[in-house]
């Protein structure tokens, strides 16, 4: 059993690219379908794609190149991270995107923004 499914998820993912996978399977959780949707929202990934009990995600390339550089859980089981919406650190001098997890359900940086909401920082994505 994955205690970290968020973890998992980032793991699974960098590895797909790595091998240069056209999809990814994870096991599927609600937190973790709902930072995909907001990867797919960003174009990071092209498609998610829910089952019973699993998620497929289709990981998206340009030229051959994979979309996602980089990414990293800020968020840990033992030590959580949380930041108010003035101080939603830039990733990649703003090339990239935070992911948090808000009183209103788990959102980019930008509708972070723009509702006035901070949280928990999950991951980033460059």
């Amino acid at each position: 059993m994955v205690r970290n499914t968020i973890s998992d998820a980032v793991t699974r993912i960098k590895n797909g690219y790595r091998a240069n996978l056209t999809d990814v399977v994870m096991q599927k959780s609600k937190k973790v379908e709902a930072v995909m949707l907001v990867l797919a929202k960003y174009k990071y990934v092209k498609s998610v794609k829910t089952s019973n009990d699993s998620l497929v995600i289709e990981l998206n390339y340009i030229d051959k190149m994979p979309v996602i550089v980089g990414m990293r859980n800020v968020s840990r089981p033992g030590q959580k991270v949380y930041v108010p919406y003035k101080a939603i650190p830039k990733v990649w001098g703003g090339l990239g995107i935070n992911i948090l997890s808000t009183s209103k359900g788990v959102m980019g940086q930008k509708e972070a923004k723009k509702a006035k909401l901070g949280g928990e920082l999950l991951m980033q994505v460059w």
